[in-house]
């Protein structure tokens, strides 16, 4: 799961574990990006702001994490939750992403989410 808000990350791992999932935080893309490296998971769950080099919430680093997930070959599902999902719709990343859920998201409709994705397929990458 990645966010840039620390508060939002232990929350949401700790209800989610509450249900049996077993969950990895990262405050960052480049954080993200080297977590999938080192495990297999089931499903990616990512904000779409991230600060800039400016230090400023831009969406732009959010589409480039999903872009890297794509060209690095993961398959897995990735749901995005986000209060500005305009900034995905009609981009490219939309297609490559699962779902896209606009904050603030209850945790029971996030849980069944989770759900339908973990079990529509299994994580898996392309290897060259």
């Amino acid at each position: 799961m990645a966010d840039d808000d620390p508060d939002q990350l232990v929350v949401r791992k700790t209800l989610i574990e509450s249900f049996g999932h077993e969950v990895v935080v990262a405050e960052s893309p480049s954080e993200a990006l080297r977590e999938l490296e080192r495990s297999t998971p089931g499903l990616v769950i990512m904000d779409l702001r991230f600060p800039n080099a400016a230090g400023r919430p831009d969406s732009r680093e959010g589409m480039a994490l999903i872009r890297r997930i794509r060209e690095a070959g993961y398959r897995l599902p990735v749901l995005v939750l986000s209060g500005w999902p305009e900034d995905l719709y009609g981009e490219p990343e939309e297609q490559m992403v699962s779902r896209i859920m606009v904050k603030p998201v209850g945790m029971r409709v996030l849980l069944e989410a989770i759900e339908a994705l973990t079990s529509v397929s299994a994580p898996s990458r392309n290897l060259p």
